[in-house]
């Protein structure tokens, strides 16, 4: 048995946002309510002969100056705890639409630690880091594999995903810079309304890119966290989703052992794989 990637469709195959350091509640109408014509002739005349123009598909420059914030700050965590819960949708081979629970647990250091524990209706894994190697965890089974690793988190990220076909849960929000990869696939990005994501005011957003619409809350205020993520496979007719609202805290006190992985007593390590 080779552990060779994170719990299964952590994101329904699209993981797009998620920790930057090293990393809708309310749709927009489709066509904008047109001015309202002067005279009754005019009135019947703009309804029976011309459709309105949609909305032009850009990137508001107060969207992702938005999301470029919510970046920076992030990168100037030292520390920090996350807990994220989601749901996320699978098509079954019926065509079905699926929905599976879950949930996430980050601890991360700068710039040399994490753990990452994932939880869902099926699968259980934990990610260990420790500066030097990266641990996967199969809790139900006992199975552990490690393999070296580079010197920050960001670098490490890179490494499973590239080099054993890894991905966690919302890890591309600790890779988003300005002018980076994923500015550059955006096709449109707008401003849709405040909004409470429990007992923290928000500010909703939405975007697209090819294959994905996907909308973030970010806190308002010096803190701009990323509340809650909703992002839509756009691409497959069955539009599976995946719904994530994430609780911060960006002063933990970690115990010395917090990154240091110690396998049970019935534990067996076994190779990692490269990702073919």
């Amino acid at each position: 048995m080779n552990i060779t990637h994170a719990a299964a469709g952590a994101c329904a195959g699209v993981a797009l946002l998620a920790l930057a350091w090293s990393v809708s509640a309310q749709a927009p109408s489709a066509t904008p309510t047109p001015a309202a014509p002067k005279h009754a002739a005019a009135k019947h005349a703009a309804t029976a002969h011309a459709a309105p123009a949609g909305p032009s598909q850009v990137v508001e420059p107060e969207a992702l100056a938005a999301v470029r914030k919510m970046s920076a700050y992030l990168r100037t965590l030292d520390a920090f705890s996350l807990q994220v819960t989601s749901q996320r949708d699978e098509v079954d081979a019926y065509g079905q639409l699926l929905k599976f629970g879950g949930k996430t647990d980050y601890n991360a250091k700068r710039p040399d630690s994490f753990t990452i524990k994932v939880w869902e209706d099926r699968v259980e894994r934990q990610f260990i880091y420790d500066g030097k190697s990266l641990t996967v965890f199969d809790p139900k089974s006992g199975f552990s594999a490690r393999a070296p690793a580079p010197a920050t988190i960001r670098q490490t990220l890179d490494l499973a995903e590239e080099k054993y076909g890894i991905t966690v849960p919302l890890e591309d929000l600790f890779r988003w810079t300005s002018g980076s990869t994923e500015e550059g696939r955006l096709t449109s990005g707008h401003y849709v309304g405040p909004a409470r994501i429990g007992d923290q005011d928000a500010d909703q957003y939405a975007f697209r890119q090819p294959g994905v619409d996907w909308q973030i809350w970010i806190a308002k205020g010096d803190k701009p966290l990323p509340l809650r993520i909703v992002i839509v496979g756009a691409a497959d007719p069955a539009r599976p989703q995946y719904e994530a609202t994430l609780a911060w805290n960006t002063a933990p006190q970690f115990a010395a052992d917090t990154f240091v992985f110690t396998p049970p007593a019935n534990g067996k390590s076994i190779p990692i794989a490269p990702a073919q």
